[in-house]
C-alpha cells in the first residue's frame, strides 16, 4: 500500500492511476463497514433473542396472572361461602403486626383449613331455625329443672318426715311394748294364780322389723313357748295379752266368743273376775254357754224356743253394780246365746 501511495503521489498526474487510488483508499473503510455491520447484526440477532425471550417470559407471566386471579376469585368465593366473609378481610387480619414476622406456612394453613372444613362438615347441614330451637329448649330444660329441683325437695322433706316418723313411731313402740308387757305379766299372774308370762323381742336392734314371741310359764311349768301350751293356757294367755292391751289403751267395747269353752270352773271364775275389774273403761259382750261366766253377767240375752219352730228373744237385766265399782259412763254386759 505503502507503494500504492508513494506511487501516487509521485505521478499524481496519471489519470490511469487515480481510480485504483480511490478504489485502495476506499477498502479499508468498507472492511470497517463491514465490521460495524457484522456487529450490528449481531447485536440485533442478540436483541431479538432477548426480545422473544421477554415476549415468552410475558406470556408466562400473563398466564400465571390469569391462573392466579381464577384461583384468587375461587378462595373469595370459597371464603364467602363457608366462612362468610371475603378473603381479603381474612388475609387483612391474618396479616403481620409487625415487621419483621414470619412468612405464613402454606402447607400448615392448608391443613388447618382441610380440618376445619372437615369438622364443618361433620357438623351436617345448617338448620336456620337453630337459634329458635335452642332458646325453645333452652326454657324448657329451665322448666324441668325447676320441677326436678322442687321433686328433689319434695323427696328430700319426705325421706325426713319418714325419718321423724320412724324414730317416732320407734319410740313409740318401745313405750307400748314396756308397758304391755309389764301389764301382761301382771294379767298373766292374775288368770293363772301365779306362774310367770312375758314377751321378748326376736331383734331388740331392729324394732321396725323384729318380731315378737310370748314365752310363758303356768303354775308348775318351766317356762316355753305359748305353741307349746295346752288349749286352755293358750286361752288363757290370749286373755291375759288382751287385758293387758286393753289395760294400756282401753277400748269401748270388746267382743269375746266362747273363749270360755276350754277352760275349767276355777280359772272361768279367775276370768270372769278380772272382766269384772276391767268393765269399768271397757263394755265386754261375751257369748258363752258356761253358767259361770253368766252368773257374773248384769244382763243376759237368750234364744228360747217355747213352740217347734219358733225362736224368741228373752232379756233379763240384773241389778246394777254399785256407783262406787262401776261409774256411770261404764258398763258391763255379759250375753249368753
Amino acid at each position: 500500500m505503502d507503494q500504492c501511495l508513494r506511487f501516487r503521489r509521485g505521478s499524481s498526474s496519471n489519470p490511469r492511476v487515480t481510480p485504483r487510488y480511490h478504489r485502495l483508499r476506499q477498502l479499508p473503510q468498507e472492511a470497517g463497514g463491514r465490521e460495524a455491520l457484522a456487529a450490528l447484526d449481531d447485536a440485533l440477532k442478540s436483541l431479538r433473542i432477548d426480545t422473544q425471550t421477554v415476549q415468552e417470559l410475558r406470556s408466562h407471566v400473563e398466564l400465571e396472572l390469569v391462573r392466579k386471579q381464577s384461583e384468587l376469585k375461587y378462595l373469595d368465593e370459597t371464603s364467602r361461602k363457608e366462612l362468610s366473609a371475603a378473603a381479603s378481610e381474612i388475609a387483612a387480619a391474618q396479616e403481620p403486626e409487625a415487621e419483621g414476622a414470619e412468612s405464613v406456612n402454606v402447607e400448615e394453613s392448608e391443613q388447618r383449613y382441610q380440618e376445619v372444613r372437615a369438622r364443618i362438615e361433620a357438623l351436617g347441614p345448617v338448620n336456620a331455625q337453630a337459634l329458635e330451637e335452642y332458646h325453645e329448649a333452652q326454657q324448657r330444660y329451665e322448666f324441668l329443672n325447676t320441677q326436678r329441683q322442687d321433686l328433689l325437695d319434695s323427696i328430700r322433706d319426705t325421706e325426713k318426715a319418714i325419718q321423724e316418723l320412724d324414730t317416732e313411731s320407734r319410740r313409740r313402740f318401745k313405750e307400748a311394748f314396756e308397758s304391755i308387757n309389764t301389764h301382761f305379766k301382771e294379767m298373766f299372774q292374775t288368770l293363772f294364780g301365779g306362774g310367770q308370762g312375758e314377751m321378748r323381742l326376736t331383734d331388740e336392734a331392729n324394732l321396725a322389723e323384729s318380731g315378737i314371741d310370748i314365752m310363758a310359764s303356768p303354775p308348775g311349768k318351766r317356762l316355753q313357748h305359748v305353741a307349746l301350751l295346752s288349749g286352755g293356757e293358750k286361752s288363757l294367755t290370749a286373755m291375759a295379752l288382751l287385758m293387758a292391751i286393753f289395760r294400756y289403751t282401753p277400748s269401748p267395747f270388746c267382743i269375746l266368743d266362747e273363749v270360755d269353752a276350754p277352760l275349767d270352773e276355777p280359772n272361768i271364775l279367775r276370768l270372769t273376775r278380772l272382766i269384772k275389774e276391767m268393765s269399768h273403761d271397757t263394755q265386754f259382750i261375751v257369748i258363752t254357754h258356761a253358767k259361770r261366766t253368766m252368773e257374773a253377767a248384769q244382763a243376759l240375752y237368750g234364744v228360747t224356743m217355747q213352740e217347734p219352730g219358733v225362736s224368741k228373744l228373752v232379756s233379763v237385766k240384773f241389778d246394777p253394780l254399785p256407783v262406787a265399782a262401776a261409774p256411770p259412763s261404764a258398763t258391763a254386759a255379759l250375753a249368753a246365746v
